[in-house]
């Protein structure tokens, strides 16, 4: 019997360490030496399921992807084969010998670990002699690319900027996110609708790609010089071959993180030229008709008509002023209403933008409104042109006459008015007086001789308390730093208030105003300003959101109001707007 039980167990044994034989849970490396601006992929592989894996802490590496989990489950000659796997991408953070420690996952109830692998980082390597590993597959075989339509343009000119993501055909993209958008700082800019992504064939660098068009962006440059156009960044996951093959030999596809940017271009734009400019040059930029027309030639005293100022065509429509309207004084003119009736293409902006004044005439008679001219640079030609309106006449056939016209003058000249003399004619001077007597008191002994004698004496702590508080504040560095910058901001933003109307001084001292307050509040340079740090800086400072973003669109607004025609009720809107928001900062800071 005790034969019999010992070979019992010894099967048993036998039958569990073949069980256990069955379960394999493994780690394997792309490679175990590599430059440090290489990377490594590491595959944890099992052949049975299981559950609650838990991969090593890699803190010598970055993950730069994954986990990606691949299942691959088959039948041959009767037999169930199994894999499952866990994929990461690891950058190495610095050279060196570093041990990737094990991984555990649970088969079955028992807990299985992989051993752990050593990687040697060495020195950065050149590639291409390399086995191309699925990062470098995905970098040759997409490619983010900025296609802009002209280098060299002229000031206020339209460009457009179109980013397209070129694809080989052997690679997939999925899960694209933009990870930086770019800014166009000294552009005015407008991104075009696209309705859906349309794969189309292209050609890029001699070779066939499918391509889909991400972004189209029509850009007017408002500063001459060297432009840089910031990057698009894009995050996706790209889908590479990984060389291995299915049961039905279709080829098994790896997914790949991967960050791709359009790289940064330079606009070189032209200034305009000097010569030939005309005086009454706003900036209009394009190729444009003008006209000016009212609505009634003639009418009564009273009785209301339009005047409209019109520039139809193509170009930079949003970004001058019209001509203004010159009337005699006898007509009372109202502001204008300003329209705009543009649409923007990836030719740039087309239509129509008018100022509609209206005229109400008090008096009765013919009103001549001169000819008013309308210059801009036609792009075509390269040159200036200018187109002047006809001259309108108004007739105002009833209503009251001017009270003084020339006649009436003349009259008023010659009908001198009699003067009469008085016989008192000093009777303003006063020819008698009244003396009083005043008695002298001395000085010596009195009231004011002794508060003269004791002022000194009273003075003497007084200044001492003056010097004490004096030096304390000299002393306060931070403080005295705080005071001075509040009253730059009350400077500055005085001067903006005196120059409500001369747009570009305006919003230069209002800009300066709105630094000088958070110098003196956050304690930051003017060199250190940037919205994001501003918007940082004062959530810190438990300020409320609404108020930031007030804050931030002021600053904005200073920005891009140096580009574009801005009315005085909307110089007057910022400047209340300012106050009001410096004022609920200044109560909300911690």
């Amino acid at each position: 019997m005790k034969v019999v039980k010992n070979i019992s167990i010894l099967f048993l044994i036998l039958a569990t360490s073949i069980a256990s034989a069955q379960v394999k849970f493994e780690a394997k490396v792309s490679k175990k030496k590599l430059g440090v601006n290489e990377r490594l992929r590491i595959d944890f592989e099992m052949n049975q399921d299981g559950d609650n894996f838990v991969p090593p802490s890699f803190k010598n590496f970055t993950v730069v992807g994954g986990p990606n989990t691949s299942v691959s489950n088959s039948w041959a000659n009767g037999k169930r084969s199994y894999s499952k796997t866990y994929s990461y991408f690891l950058a190495p953070k610095k050279r060196g010998k570093f041990t990737i420690k094990q991984a555990t996952i649970e088969i079955r109830g028992e807990t299985y670990k992989t051993f752990p692998i050593t990687i040697n980082i060495t020195s950065a390597v050149d590639r291409p002699n390399s086995p191309p590993d699925a990062s470098d597959i995905a970098s040759e075989n997409i490619h983010l690319v900025a296609e802009v339509s002209k280098a060299n343009p002229y000031l206020n000119e339209a460009i457009t900027v179109v980013y397209k993501l070129y694809v080989s055909a052997e690679t997939g993209v999925s899960n694209w996110r933009e990870k930086d958008n770019p800014r166009f700082n000294d552009f005015w800019s407008q991104n075009i609708e696209i309705k859906g992504l349309n794969i189309q064939k292209g050609i890029y660098k001699g070779e066939e790609y499918r391509y889909v068009v991400l972004r189209k962006t029509v850009l007017y440059p408002q500063k001459t010089g060297k432009l840089k156009l910031e990057p698009l960044v894009l995050d996706i996951t790209v889908e590479v071959p990984s060389g291995r093959a299915d049961i039905f030999n279709r080829q098994i596809m790896t997914k790949v993180p991967k960050t791709v940017t359009a790289g940064s271009r330079t606009i070189d734009v032209k200034p305009l030229p000097e010569h030939g400019k005309p005086a009454d040059f706003k900036g209009a930029v394009g190729d444009f008709s003008y006209s000016v027309k009212t609505t009634k030639s003639q009418l009564n005293a009273t009785e209301s008509l339009q005047a409209k100022i019109e520039v139809t065509g193509k170009g930079n429509l949003k970004l001058f002023e019209l001509p203004k309207l010159t009337v005699p004084s006898s007509l009372e003119v109202y502001e204008p209403e300003h329209n705009e009736n543009v649409r923007t293409n990836l030719t740039g902006m087309q239509g129509s933008i008018s100022d509609t004044y209206t005229i109400v005439p008090q008096y009765r008679g013919k009103y001549p409104i001169p000819t008013i001219s309308f210059s801009y640079f036609d792009l075509k030609t390269e040159s200036y042109k200018r187109i002047s309106s006809d001259e309108i006449v108004i007739d105002v056939l009833e209503g009251p006459t001017a009270a003084i016209n020339n006649a009436d003058n003349e009259s008023a000249l010659n009908n001198k008015q009699t003067v009469r003399s008085n016989t008192n004619t000093f009777a303003f001077i006063k020819t008698s007086s009244s003396w009083t007597n005043i008695t002298s008191q001395p000085f010596f002994k009195s009231n004011g001789f002794w508060l003269l004698l004791l002022l000194p004496f009273l003075a003497i702590p007084l200044a001492i308390v003056v010097r004490r508080s004096k030096d304390k504040r000299d002393a306060d560095v931070q403080g005295n730093r705080i005071r001075k910058a509040d009253r730059l901001a009350k400077k500055y933003l005085s001067a903006a208030k005196k120059t409500l109307g001369q747009k570009e001084a305006f919003y230069v001292a209002l800009e300066k105003a709105l630094h000088n307050y958070l110098k003196a509040k956050l304690n930051i340079e003017t060199s250190d300003f940037n919205k994001e740090k501003i918007e940082m800086l004062l959530i810190k400072r438990d300020v409320e959101s609404n108020v930031i973003s007030n804050f931030i669109s002021i600053l904005e607004n200073c920005e891009l109001a140096r580009y574009s025609p801005i009315t005085q009720v909307t110089m007057q809107n910022d400047y209340d707007k300012a106050a009001k928001t410096i004022s609920l900062i200044d109560k909300q800071l911690r």
